[in-house]
């Protein structure tokens, strides 16, 4: 079946299922006749569920191009379930309004972040207050952000700390890792690494379970600051072009296409949502050409179960064994687990080890981190605290949120490792930063990419407070560019403050960034000896050439520092050697740092003292002026007789008289006698 007439077919299951398809993005068009605080929604008049099934069908039909075809039925289809989405949100709103708290809670965040309805923080704020009172941990966690953020009321983080209280006592997650976040930092309470430690080990139990069960999904963190200076290049997000040519490879037959979105659409990322569908579809096609890792992959997604796929162990099984003689590392780590937990098999835990150990020896991330459990818990094996934490630290090299969990585990108990609260609290924290509310980070960057500055501003406001650093220096970034929802004297403030937290977490940016803050007084008094503190530490501690740079200059104008031409230029070199891109602007800082010590060097000869203090008269006698100008007379009559001398030296040839033929004609230039 091809893509176009395959989709036509998920189309009506998705009618009749309900799927959701709306999670790729949103997109908004003006509604006629609604212009009230510029807001924009859907227009629903041209879609109908007959218009959507005639286009359908006259593009599978029409279209010689599968992949054309499918191009266009997905937009079709994408357009539709935006606009049931949007029919869905007006009707959750009636609900709402009739008092039922989920239908509140639903609507609420809908107009705090402008999603689907149009954006009031007032309105909001209004629905979190009567939640709250109602006891809602979810309203009191939205209240507590309010307060923090300073959004629709008077900034309160005493106020704050209060509804955050709430709703971890509650149980509500987000509150327990804002929690976690302010007693790790130390903001508005005291710091407290333990009481960190309590909040994030809660939240990271979750995440961990939650992992554990759907393996999770990739985590996009984009920089908007790196994304506005270089387009595309920090991202890793994948154009829309790049993707279809990949899937027309694919549709060709290119076996590395079908496999490298096969992987793409099972974890998702880089700009693509989790299509456990597509997956097996693209996993299932390289598989008959005889790819093991598209073997292996399919017995995983039959092992974990979807949707889509039904969990069956037997077929799970299969494909192992399938790609594990074939010696692939992922075939043979699912062979090790259907051994460890006896899914289809019996149990054997010999054969789990030895599995395990393959698929580890070629580097495969699942076989260490087995193997690390199965030294943690001597499952197999007897227990070695220091084998499975090798095995953990190698499994947390390639970014496994279970590896950075575990090794949380041993560093809060001091198991196999000396006790260490503060690393305990960045592993976790870690982890808790991989749950599911971080795909609100991309939901906040397609506002950004939509222009829609408040809706994105708000989102990453909330990922601020819950510690992600990229959502803080994100929030700095589009309160020091553009208009936002706060008045102008509070965005460089506000901006100022989340510089600060970015650079605690060792952002170098960040860093520079409040160096300049301070340097030009943004936000802040001028403060050169401030500038310079932050500058030093990006310096020595990320070694910035832009730091060096910066405080090379500083030397240079003596700007809260002592001035110093030869450090000066020390720091200069530095940047050059530190960045290649440095290396311009340092070039024409040491030309205008050599003027500068040429013009400091003639000054500090004082030319002009040391002339006066020379009495010609005593040292070349009284009419050294004669002297002089007969010396320089000489000379010039010297130059003009050399020259004279040199003027006759060049041979010049005469004409030729006339000579008889009989004789022999001279050589050109030779002097005729006389």
């Amino acid at each position: 079946m091809c893509a176009g007439h395959h989709i036509l077919v998920t189309c009506f299951y998705s009618v009749l299922s309900g799927y959701d398809f709306t999670n790729r993005k949103r997109i908004q068009q003006t509604e006629s006749g609604d212009t009230s605080q510029g807001q924009t929604r859907q227009n629903p008049s041209k879609f109908s569920f007959i218009f959507l099934v005639t286009q359908i069908y006259q593009l599978c039909v029409g279209y010689h191009c599968c992949t054309i075809a499918s191009g266009k039925v997905y937009s079709i289809l994408y357009n539709y379930f935006l606009f049931l989405h949007y029919r869905l949100y007006d009707r959750l709103l009636k609900v709402a309004e009739m008092g039922h708290a989920k239908a509140m809670e639903k609507v609420a965040y809908a107009m705090l972040f402008g999603d689907y309805l149009p954006q009031s923080i007032p309105r909001a704020k209004e629905i979190f207050e009567k939640l709250a009172l109602e006891g809602s941990p979810k309203a009191q966690t939205a209240l507590g952000f309010l307060y923090a953020a300073g959004l629709g009321v008077n900034s309160s983080q005493a106020k704050a700390l209060v509804y955050y209280t709430f709703g971890a006592l509650g149980g509500n997650l987000l509150a327990h890792m804002i929690l976690g976040y302010r007693y790790w930092g130390g903001v508005g309470v005291p710091q407290s690494c333990e009481s960190a430690l309590t909040h994030y080990r809660l939240v990271a139990n979750h995440v961990a379970s939650d992992v554990s069960l759907t393996g999770g999904s990739a985590v996009q963190r984009i920089r908007l600051l790196d994304e506005v200076e270089n387009p595309g290049s920090s991202s890793g997000m994948l154009e829309e072009d790049l993707i279809q040519y990949y899937q027309f490879l694919a549709e060709k037959g290119d076996v590395q296409a079908q496999v490298g979105l096969g992987q793409l659409n099972l974890h998702g990322g880089r700009g693509v949502e989790q299509n456990h569908q597509r997956a097996y579809e693209y996993f299932n096609q390289a598989a008959n050409a005889g790819n093991t890792h598209a073997m292996a992959f399919l017995g995983k997604m039959y092992s974990e179960g979807s949707e889509y796929v039904p969990q069956n162990n037997d077929t799970a099984l299969h494909y192992f064994k399938k790609a594990a003689d074939l010696g692939n590392p992922v075939g043979q780590s699912g062979l090790g687990m259907a051994y460890l937990y006896g899914r289809g098999v019996p149990v054997n835990y010999d054969l789990a080890l030895k599995y395990f150990q393959k698929a580890a020896e070629q580097g495969w991330v699942d076989g260490q981190l087995q193997l690390g459990s199965m030294y943690y818990n001597g499952i197999g094996v007897k227990r070695d605290y220091k084998q499975a934490l090798k095995f953990f630290n190698l499994a947390s090299q390639a970014g496994h949120i279970l590896a950075f969990y575990n090794l949380a585990q041993m560093h809060a108990t001091g198991t196999g490792v000396m006790r260490s609260c503060h690393t305990a609290v960045e592993l976790f924290k870690n982890v808790c930063e991989r749950g599911r509310w971080s795909e609100r980070l991309m939901a906040a960057y397609g506002s950004f990419k939509d222009g829609d500055m408040d809706s994105a501003l708000v989102q990453y406001l909330l990922l601020a407070e819950q510690g992600y650093e990229v959502a803080q220096s994100n929030v700095a970034f589009i309160l020091d560019q553009s208009e936002s929802i706060f008045n102008e004297n509070e965005s460089y403030p506000r901006a100022l403050l989340h510089w600060t937290r970015a650079a605690a977490q060792g952002y170098t940016v960040a860093r520079i960034k409040l160096g300049d803050y301070h340097f030009y007084g943004y936000g802040t008094d001028v403060d050169y000896e401030t500038a310079v503190i932050h500058y030093r530490l990006a310096s020595e501690q990320q070694h910035s050439a832009q730091a060096m740079f910066n405080l090379g200059y500083m030397h240079e104008k003596g700007l809260g520092i002592k001035q110093d031409i030869h450090l000066a230029k020390r720091f200069y070199d530095m940047a050059a050697e530190a960045s290649p891109d440095a290396q311009v602007p340092v070039f024409l800082a040491l030309c205008k740092l050599g003027l500068i010590y040429a013009q400091q060097y003639l000054q500090d000869l004082n030319l002009n003292e040391l002339l006066s203090q020379v009495d010609l008269d005593q040292l070349l006698g009284p009419e050294w002026d004669l002297y002089l100008m007969t010396v320089i007379a000489l000379l010039l009559g010297t130059v003009v007789a050399y020259r004279q001398r040199q003027h006759q030296a060049v041979p010049r040839a005469p004409p030729a008289p006339p000579r008889p033929p009989a004789q022999p004609e001279q050589p050109a230039g030779e002097p005729e006698e006389q």
